[in-house]
């Protein structure tokens, strides 16, 4: 789950496609393994003034962390499914979340070397699959600025608009 380069995102920022819609139900399912100062932790550890480790400006301090348990579609991602440790091990994330891509498939996709996509534009059927409504407890982020942060080896954000998107990459 070590990310392979910390602190300012370089090269062409992602920009929202229109697969991208920002949605309430966005977060971190309970058990979701996040990099902090202190090493990997899940999500449910983690507390206000906690230092988390992001793509975009390295160590920043968490401010306030919400729980909020919905009925929501749930997306399951294989171990590997988007590379070769991403993500490190199997991971579910609700269908509304926003995962940062930047490999062959933004090319293939989006025509960009990388974008922002809801977790549910990503569905291959194999590896990436809906699970439908499922009870879920997220965990919502939240910093004073928007971060992308790293779960599970994916590079997933702690936004909830397209303005934010953009300035955070």
């Amino acid at each position: 789950m070590k990310p392979n380069s910390v602190g300012r995102a370089v090269g062409q920022s992602p920009k929202p496609h229109p697969i991208f819609t920002p949605a309430i139900q966005a977060g971190f399912v309970s058990g979701a393994i996040l990099l902090t100062q202190d090493g990997e932790m899940p999500v449910e550890f983690l507390s206000p003034g906690d230092r988390i480790i992001t793509r975009d400006a390295g160590m920043v301090r968490l401010e306030s962390i919400h729980h909020q348990d919905v009925l929501t579609r749930a997306i399951s991602f294989a171990a590997g499914s988007l590379g070769h440790t991403r993500p490190d091990q199997d991971l579910t994330l609700p269908a509304s979340q926003i995962v940062l891509i930047r490999d062959w498939r933004a090319q293939a996709m989006f025509g960009v070397q990388q974008a922002w996509v809801r977790a549910d534009a990503l569905i291959d059927g194999e590896f990436i699959r809906d699970l439908g409504p499922q009870e879920m407890r997220l965990h919502q982020l939240h910093f004073a600025a928007p971060h992308v942060v790293y779960a599970g080896g994916l590079e997933l954000s702690c936004m909830t608009d397209a303005a934010s998107l953009q300035s955070a990459a």
